[in-house]
């Protein structure tokens, strides 16, 4: 819940930043009150942006740049960085993969060249380690996981941002996750879990989060929120206040697509699953969708779906957390 609201006059970023650093890579990087307070930043630069040019954020990266350095396609993550960092009065580039991730030259001297440059970079890749190798070859640059094979944690901020919207309080409710085991779900479940959400994951059996996974998320539990695993799908959605389901193949993964959709099959959302969940549950999905696969066009299209209120969350989170990385940062990429 967004319990704590920024009046419009006030400082840029709520007082207490909490554990917001050099890095966001995972959503476990931050604490409850970090999470919080990005949501509470975020809600109300949705509000403000209506001012366009007048909104008290719209210089306030001015000077700064962001690198977009991107391993794999994007439509909401690429285009939410550039616009908010463009709405927040800073500047964009994207290099070319071949040239920003270590094809043509190694990935540490990419990011010592980059971070003499620009304050931030967004790096979208395969391997989390590679994602690692980028911040451990820098002392100044700020990186954000914009996607690994692993996590997905600016998906996830956009996801919280709108269970807050539709459901105000959200300590206590309940999550059914329908589908893959993958970055997407990690991420949703360490969030939930820092929000006192309860969670119930509902997956094929060979395709649920590792089992270390779900450990680190109980580790930072809040407010009593629980895990329950599930290979029914009926039972995980049954009385839940929302209903959450991805694409059954991940991008990478495309060659095993036939094996997944004979593992998924009895895992689609449809109308009829989402009456077996609270009356008036909602449905979200982080997009792209496939249509008659993982969900059905009617419930995807119909009343009950806040997918596209996720996808512009995108942009009001992003927003928030390159204000919450950069507004105290000294720039300075003298070469010395």
């Amino acid at each position: 819940m967004i319990t704590r609201a920024v009046p419009s006059g006030s400082a840029v970023v709520p007082e207490d930043t909490g554990r917001m650093g050099r890095t966001y890579l995972s959503v476990l990087d931050l604490s409850s009150e970090t999470l919080e307070n990005c949501l509470e930043l975020a809600s109300r630069l949705k509000r403000e942006r209506r001012l366009g040019p007048k909104a008290p954020t719209a210089k306030a990266l001015a000077g700064h740049s962001l690198a977009l350095l991107f391993d794999k396609p994007s439509l909401r993550t690429r285009t939410g960085f550039e616009i908010a960092m463009r709405e927040l009065g800073g500047n964009v580039t994207c290099p070319p993969s071949a040239d920003a991730l270590g094809t043509r030259e190694p990935l540490a001297d990419v990011a010592r060249t980059l971070e003499r440059w620009v304050s931030v970079a967004a790096i979208r890749t395969f391997e989390q380690t590679r994602l690692q190798e980028f911040v451990d070859a820098t002392t100044r640059l700020r990186v954000v996981n914009a996607l690994t094979n692993e996590e997905h944690p600016c998906q996830a901020l956009a996801d919280c941002l709108t269970l807050c919207e539709r459901c105000g309080e959200v300590r206590g409710r309940t999550l059914a996750y329908v589908g893959d085991g993958n970055n997407v779900a990690t991420s949703l479940t360490h969030a939930a879990m820092l929000l006192g959400i309860n969670l119930r994951l509902a997956s094929p059996r060979g395709f649920t989060l590792p089992e270390e996974t779900l450990v680190a998320a109980r580790l930072v539990a809040r407010h009593g929120a629980e895990i329950v695993t599930f290979q029914d799908p009926v039972e995980a959605v049954r009385g839940a206040d929302g209903v959450y389901a991805d694409v059954w193949t991940s991008m990478g993964q495309e060659t095993d697509t036939i094996n997944r959709r004979s593992a998924f099959h009895g895992y689609r959302v449809t109308s009829a699953l989402m009456a077996k969940a609270k009356n008036g549950a909602f449905f979200m999905h982080c997009l792209p969708a496939h249509r008659g696969e993982e969900v059905d066009a009617e419930v995807l299209e119909g009343p009950q779906s806040v997918v596209f209120q996720q996808a512009e969350n995108r942009l009001h989170t992003q927003k928030a957390l390159l204000l919450m990385m950069l507004e105290n940062a000294k720039i300075d990429h003298n070469d010395a």
